[in-house]
């Protein structure tokens, strides 16, 4: 009986250590099941250019599979519509895989995912309570609210 004990609590020492070793092993282990967007949010897989007329912004992507198969489809050039007065959005004719969770705080530049099809860029801050996939965020949005405007508009996403 105590050689069992001393077994059982060997392997919780041992099990206990090895899942406190490497924060960058859990994260990579995160972003391939999709399942944790917090620790994705936080990693960047790269940049992409978004153009809105003649203004050109630079957005730094999330590493999630979800931008992964949104690059597949770059460079792509949409209309997108206007909604609320503080975002754009664009339904894709297909679905992309999502890890989504609440949307807390919205920033200008945010571009996200609602639901598995739906592209939205967010030129106004606030506070929601629906659910995103984050997908990228513009670095400088100091002109995002005047080249979006508040009506439809043609937006080409591409890779630099």
């Amino acid at each position: 009986m105590k050689q069992l004990l001393v077994t059982i609590m060997t392997l919780a020492s041992l099990s206990s250590s090895m899942s406190s070793c490497d924060k960058d092993k859990q994260a990579t282990a995160a972003t391939e099941s999709g399942n944790n967007n917090e620790i994705t949010s936080n990693r960047r897989e790269g940049k992409m250019k978004i153009i809105v007329g003649s203004t050109v912004f630079t957005a730094t992507l999330y590493d999630n599979q979800s931008v992964t198969a949104f690059k597949a489809m770059l460079p792509l050039t949409i209309n997108m519509g206007d909604l609320n007065a503080n975002e754009k959005f664009y339904y894709f004719n297909s679905t992309l895989p999502t890890s989504a969770s609440a949307g807390g705080d919205i920033q200008v530049g945010d571009l996200m995912l609602y639901g598995n099809n739906c592209m939205v860029l967010f030129y106004k801050s606030f506070t929601t309570s629906y659910t995103y996939t984050r997908l990228g965020k513009i670095d400088n949005v100091s002109a995002l609210i005047t080249a979006l405007g508040a009506v439809p508009v043609n937006v080409k996403f591409e890779l630099p």
